[in-house]
């Protein structure tokens, strides 16, 4: 037998056999998900229904699953209204008449989200912007709370890079949000763990670029970039100061992509402390007094080694 699971209507109705189907299949999810569908008016739009939700991807396909098995829903999820991030797809070019009507449905969060983004920009948005934010929230489907942070973000990271009182155009807002949404960021608890990793970042990328005699500035986003995969690698900040010292030595000056080369070598074979590193550097020393083909690299690499261990002893002595 056939039933219809989404009742349209001005009234959110529920049949008595879609309310058995649902207690048996014994899942919640699966049962706020129905309310949600119907609550848009029997329209089948998974993007829609989520953002009241706030659900990751994962978790609204379990649902919609649960849906299928107990007969409540296609097999085939239907067609979200606007497609999310697929291939090269651009966003719909909204009218100013879609954000009017969004600001006038007074069940809609939109208008709220509008209000505090203008506060945390300290600016009236214009109609550029308003189509700008409204398609982070209608086709990129992020919840209004998320949004609130990515903004919050963005002008943080403006701020620290520019100086207090920068704040970042709804252009360089969109482009982090697409970011986000391709790392998965759709949920307040995925972006407060992405946050604390970025600050971090923000700590430890400092602490990196002093050892290298950087100051007054923050990375530039190449530099950003090395930084990251070295934290993410797991490495002591004395094992990557030992790397900037062996780069100095090798090229006579600062070469972001050969330093790289070192610590991915020194990582691929588990040196992450100056202890594993200077361990190492022992089979160096008993290479050379072996005469092995490759001693004159390794007695270049014992006098780098050298030079950097004097340096650090005088460095100390000095405090």
């Amino acid at each position: 037998m056939t039933v219809d699971p989404l009742i349209p209507g001005g009234v959110v109705s529920l049949s008595g056999e879609a309310a058995d189907r649902l207690l048996a299949a014994g899942s919640g999810d699966a049962a706020l998900l129905y309310l949600a569908l119907l609550r848009r008016g029997g329209q089948a739009d998974l993007n829609t229904a989520n953002r009241a939700l706030k659900w990751s991807g994962e978790r609204l396909a379990g649902a919609y699953d649960a849906l299928v098995k107990a007969g409540l829903a296609d097999k085939t999820p239907p067609a979200p209204s606007v497609p999310v991030l697929e291939g090269a797809d651009e966003p719909p070019e909204y009218r100013a008449e879609d954000i009017a009507r969004e600001m006038g449905d007074g069940e809609s969060p939109f208008p709220g989200l509008v209000g505090e983004v203008q506060r945390r920009l300290g600016k009236i948005l214009s109609t550029a912007d308003l189509k700008t934010l409204y398609t982070l929230y209608d086709y990129l489907a992020l919840p209004a709370e998320v949004i609130c942070l990515l903004v919050s973000w963005c002008v943080e990271e403006q701020e620290r890079k520019y100086g207090p009182g920068r704040k970042p155009r709804m252009p360089q807002i969109r482009k982090a949000a697409f970011a986000w949404r391709r790392l998965g960021l759709d949920t307040a608890e995925a972006v407060e763990a992405y946050l604390r990793r970025q600050s971090a970042l923000n700590s430890r990328e400092g602490a990196v670029l002093a050892m290298m005699g950087v100051a007054g500035r923050p990375a530039v986003d190449e530099e950003r970039k090395y930084i990251s995969a070295w934290v993410e690698m797991g490495f002591d900040d004395d094992v990557i100061r030992l790397a900037y010292e062996r780069t100095l030595f090798k090229k006579q000056n600062m070469n972001w992509a050969y330093m790289n080369a070192i610590l991915k070598k020194w990582h691929e074979k588990g040196l992450h402390t100056m202890g594993e590193v200077l361990s190492k550097d022992s089979k160096w020393r008993q290479a050379a007094a072996a005469g092995q083909p490759d001693a004159g690299r390794v007695n270049d690499d014992i006098q780098w080694m050298q030079e950097f261990l004097a340096r650090e002893k005088a460095g100390e002595e000095g405090k």
